[in-house]
């Protein structure tokens, strides 16, 4: 197939195109390159508090866009409205957690040494190029170009072709918010594209938010300039249930943990591993607790559960379903298409899933939740860790010691206890294994693309 010279925007909910963007030129390329060079070479000699007074016109501008925003995610991406609102509060929470605590992310750490004066300053590294996704397509973006804006860096957003739409709104929030050209720049380009620009030499680095085939290529090019990257990839997380917990408040916490952005998240309660002495009375819950969910159009604010982002991957999610189904799992709810022009996938349970099924084996993204029941904790524990990825991980226990213990061996990039996964601005963001490395948010998100800068003065 003849790849396409533009990015098109469909909108989910009936198949219709929002919007055909043709693919920038290789002269358009440099010229947004140039921009975010200068500007970052007058950025940087910003005081940080002035850059992080940026940030809360930022969080202004976004308050006062949230309606035509979040419009634009649910037309986009088929977000469900409250949840695409709530994506943009988030966002302007965001910008101001940084702006009150970032600063002092990056003041010089003094060291103690003999005979002289040490520290550590973080430096800026340049423009920073970002590959972003379609899921949280305000959220993935800020998060990332929030602190790398406050740590001096310039932020060059290559946004996926399907959100275009909202790529350049976020460019017009950024304008609005009053920051100078070249600080946020929007490039639409394809996959030649996007190759030249992490082999330019005045990108400095690369981070990619997106699938493992996604990843290892941008992560293999980057590495062949030597420029730094952070990946944050897919995830089958272990959402664990043991004997003790409290079954009401776990169910609730899978259900949201599970079908919020209609099952679209890296981070998510993807294999529901439950101790065999409450499995039952769980499914039972879980799946009367699913079969409430109102799936439907959209824009309505009773709507929990959209149309899925892209009819591909509607297809490949209903293949692994069915190939599960075909390896012995027990359809417990929905497994189908929704018939019609929309892009909607039934909310499913599959039970009875083992560590040797698809649905185990590999990153459902969509509507569908696997149940595989533990024999103890500690077969809970080997089943969660059975996974080439390792982004996230949950579990639920009365025992805290036990909890502790468990968080302790599990092979994830985050361990939430009695509470469902959620990425936060005060804690580090990102996986191990396959789900990739480096970390957004925290100061962590600050420092990525720093110049971690030793001073010495030697006193003689």
């Amino acid at each position: 197939m003849t790849p396409l010279p533009h990015a098109v925007s469909i909108n989910p909910a009936n198949g219709e195109t929002l919007g055909q963007y043709p693919f920038e030129t290789q002269a358009q390329l440099d010229a947004a390159l140039t921009r975010a060079t200068v500007g970052f070479a007058a950025w940087r000699r910003i005081p940080v508090e002035h850059r992080a007074q940026k940030l809360l016109d930022l969080a202004r501008v976004l308050r006062d866009s949230l309606t035509p925003m979040a419009q634009m995610i649910t037309l986009e991406m088929g977000k469900p409205i409250t949840q695409a609102r709530a994506e943009i509060e988030k966002c302007a929470q965001l910008c101001e957690w940084y702006a009150a605590n970032g600063p002092a992310m990056l003041l010089a750490e003094p060291v103690q040494v003999d005979n002289g004066h040490a520290r550590i300053e973080y430096r800026p590294l340049g423009p920073i190029l970002a590959v972003m996704p379609w899921n949280f397509p305000v959220w993935q973006v800020l998060r990332g170009a929030v602190p790398t804006l406050l740590a001096g860096n310039t932020y060059v957003l290559k946004h996926a072709p399907n959100v275009m739409g909202c790529a350049y709104l976020l460019r017009d929030a950024f304008q609005r918010a009053g920051f100078a050209e070249g600080l946020f720049e929007v490039i639409n380009v394809d996959q030649d594209g996007v190759s030249n620009a992490i082999a330019d030499p005045r990108i400095a680095a690369v981070t990619l938010t997106g699938s493992v085939r996604a990843g290892m290529a941008i992560g293999a090019q980057a590495g062949a300039a030597l420029k730094k990257c952070v990946l944050e990839l897919g995830g089958s997380d272990p959402f664990i249930v043991l004997n003790d917990a409290d079954l009401d408040v776990a169910v609730q916490a899978a259900v949201i943990g599970r079908y919020q952005n209609t099952g679209q998240v890296c981070a998510a309660a993807k294999r529901l591993i439950v101790e065999q002495g409450v499995v039952e009375a769980f499914t039972a819950r879980f799946v009367a607790a699913t079969r409430q969910l109102v799936i439907g159009n959209p824009q309505s604010a009773e709507t929990y559960v959209g149309p899925m982002a892209r009819f591909d991957l509607r297809d490949e999610l209903d293949q692994q379903v069915q190939a599960t189904l075909a390896e012995g799992a027990t359809l417990l709810l929905g497994g189908n298409k929704v018939d019609g022009a929309g892009n909607y996938y039934q909310p499913t349970v599959l039970g009875d899933v083992t560590d040797q099924m698809t649905s185990f084996k590999q990153e459902l993204f969509g509507p569908v939740a696997s149940i595989i029941t533990a024999r103890d904790a500690e077969h809970a524990l080997a089943l969660a860790n059975d996974s080439e990825f390792g982004l996230a991980s949950t579990i639920f226990t009365a025992n805290l010691e036990q909890a502790q213990h468990i968080a302790d061996q599990l092979e994830t990039g985050g361990v939430f206890i009695n509470g469902y996964c959620a990425s936060d601005p005060r804690v580090a963001f990102g996986g191990v294994k396959k789900s990739g490395f480096g970390r957004e948010l925290s100061h962590f998100g600050v420092r990525e693309f720093c110049n971690a800068q030793t001073v010495w003065l030697d006193r003689h």
